[in-house]
């Protein structure tokens, strides 16, 4: 009996923890969008401008619209479910690794004249973790999820080498990277 109430416990912390993700980024994009002058995406990165490098840890959460934002809330969901198959540790391991490497390799390679936000750097992140982890531990577990992965969100890697007006391949790219730079380091884990 006590096995099942520690799973159900496992299972109401990772929902809870997704749901309040993806609400902290929705009470944003709500706010940016109902307060008259709030100029929350100005706090997107800016690339080589050095006063824009603490907007890496804030881009992530911000959104050009309710669109880009839904793009975005439905992959963290299922993508960030499956990060947390093993520990709930590791969404917020992936999510920090990612913001910062996603975030330094946007403002150094980021399109001049542009800001970047939105949590598709986290997304590919996900993406790169839930990837590269099976690789990494060797364990059916993780390479089954790999494959799920691969098979519901492989089409989309395309767009890592798509450089098209108004998305950030330079946080998507940098995404992925930080993905498998959060898996190698789980692996110790």
């Amino acid at each position: 009996m006590s096995t099942i109430r520690t799973v159900k416990r496992g299972l109401e912390e990772r929902a809870s923890i997704l749901s309040g993700f993806v609400a902290l980024l929705w009470f944003l994009e709500i706010a940016d969008f109902i307060l008259p002058g709030t100029p929350l995406d100005s706090w997107g990165i800016r690339p080589r401008q050095l006063g824009s490098l603490p907007f890496i840890f804030t881009a992530p959460f911000l959104h050009g619209g309710f669109a880009h934002l839904i793009a975005n809330s439905i992959p963290i969901l299922i993508l960030g479910w499956l990060v947390m198959a093993k520990s709930s540790d590791d969404f917020w391991r992936v999510i920090g690794v990612t913001i910062v490497v996603a975030g330094l390799g946007t403002w150094a390679l980021g399109a001049p004249n542009t800001i970047h936000i939105g949590a598709s750097s986290i997304v590919f992140g996900f993406i790169g973790f839930l990837l590269s982890r099976g690789f990494f531990e060797k364990s059916f577990l993780w390479i089954a999820i790999a494959l799920i992965v691969a098979m519901l969100y492989g089409g989309t890697l395309w767009s890592l080498f798509s450089v098209a007006r108004g998305i950030s391949w330079t946080g998507h790219a940098f995404g992925f990277v930080g993905g498998i730079v959060a898996a190698r380091g789980s692996r110790r884990s």
